[in-house]
């Protein structure tokens, strides 16, 4: 009896601790689960309500900071700008906005240059940021990216003051040269030397508004509403014509040559524009009695044919340092020159902006006292003739820095 009783007591007490053991489990796991985890507060559940929606389709760059400043949530752009690293909103001046706002709960924007990630010093990155509360307890940070609009309006300013000096010039000299005809009424002969003058001052003044006029419209326009098989040959005579006179005062052969029945796709007037500024740079920036080159070909290349479209003098040449700035709005490699001239530094930028809005582009290549040679690439449309049967008009193709094709058109 005393065995089977104590078999009993055991048997009991065992049952005891098992059911004692299986209540803690239970509540041990009822507890956890009623335990935020670590995990879950970066999940959306922590953020009120449509919050994460709304996030999703800004383009600001937004970070989502608790009570502990940890990243609750980020877009990816926020990581994309390095403003969030393991975790951690990783610039100060932004952390410190968030915790004044966390404590008074004020909005507040600040704009800063943040230093690029992989750059150099001076290369900054400028943001706008904005900080408010979400809530009780989340701030929002919401961050704007104004680099390229800081560049925008940087280019902007310097095209305006460029602009304005380039029409003080002029207006200027009309002015004064207007008070000189009234000082001379009774002398004919001042008179007529004064109203060259101004002649030839107004005719600077209108080309450069119709130069800044071309410029505005190729930067402005989309060529590709406009836009139809060009025809080469077409583009190289009205070229020639537009500056025969200047070449004939100047004994200028301009000789046209390479392949013909080419076509382009693009804006025919862009185009003529484009290649037109090439063409008349020849004829200005060259010696009397020298020659300027016309020449086209195709060429084969990887993203698709291409049409190459050379115009090659015999001029002074650009030195290496001016080669590299040639095609910024109002550069001149000699002001004097180019004011003799009647040159408003607006000529190349178009053409750059034209070959670039047609997916080509404009190179230069030029050795001093050898001449230049400006090369046109633009897509080919295709020719009228199978490309077998094109016929070479010089006997020699070369585009840069060899011998001008044959003469074909003259003066």
């Amino acid at each position: 009896m005393n065995v089977n009783a104590a078999v009993a007591a055991a048997a009991a007490i065992a049952g005891l601790c098992t059911g004692v053991i299986a209540m803690l489990a239970f509540r041990w796991s009822e507890r956890d689960q009623a335990r935020p985890t670590r995990s879950s507060l970066h999940t959306d559940a922590v953020l009120p309500p449509g919050v994460d929606t709304v996030l999703s389709v800004l383009r600001s760059s937004a970070v989502v900071l608790d009570e502990a400043d940890s990243v609750v949530k980020a877009s990816s752009a926020a990581y994309a700008l390095g403003l969030v690293r393991g975790g951690k909103l990783a610039v100060e001046p932004m952390l410190q906005m968030a915790r004044d706002t966390r404590r008074d709960g004020e909005i507040r924007q600040v704009e800063l240059d943040l230093p690029r990630r992989g750059s150099g010093r001076g290369d900054a990155l400028a943001v706008s940021a904005r900080v408010a509360p979400l809530g009780s307890r989340l701030v929002l940070l919401l961050v704007e990216d104004l680099t390229e609009a800081r560049r925008i309006e940087a280019v902007r300013r310097d095209f305006v003051a460029n602009v304005s000096h380039e029409l003080k010039t002029p207006v200027g000299a009309l002015s004064l040269l207007s008070e000189a005809v009234m000082d001379a009424a009774e002398d004919p002969e001042a008179v007529n030397r004064f109203a060259g003058r101004m002649q030839i001052e107004a005719t600077r003044l209108t080309n450069l508004v119709q130069e800044l006029i071309d410029l505005s419209r190729v930067q402005n326009d989309d060529p590709l509403e406009d836009s139809e098989p060009v025809r080469v040959d077409e583009l190289v005579a009205e070229a020639i014509d537009r500056c025969r006179q200047q070449a004939g005062s100047k004994q200028i052969t301009i000789a046209a040559g390479g392949t013909a029945d080419l076509h382009v796709w693009g804006n025919r007037g862009q185009l003529a524009a484009a290649l037109g500024n090439l063409v008349e740079n020849a004829v200005n920036y060259s010696p009397a009695r020298t020659r300027v080159g016309i020449a086209a070909r195709h060429i084969t290349a990887p993203g698709g044919d291409l049409i190459e479209i050379a115009v090659t003098d015999q001029g002074i040449g650009i030195s290496e340092k001016d080669r590299e700035r040639i095609f910024e709005r109002f550069y001149r490699v000699d002001p004097a020159r180019s004011r003799a001239t009647g040159g408003t530094g607006l000529g190349l930028a178009i053409v750059k902006h034209v070959a670039a809005s047609h997916g080509g582009e404009v190179t230069v290549w030029s050795a001093e006292g050898q001449g230049s040679t400006f090369t046109l690439r633009l897509p080919e449309a295709g020719s009228v003739r199978d490309r077998d049967r094109r016929r070479p008009r010089g006997a020699d193709n070369s585009l840069i820095g060899g011998p001008l094709p044959t003469p074909e058109v003259l003066p």
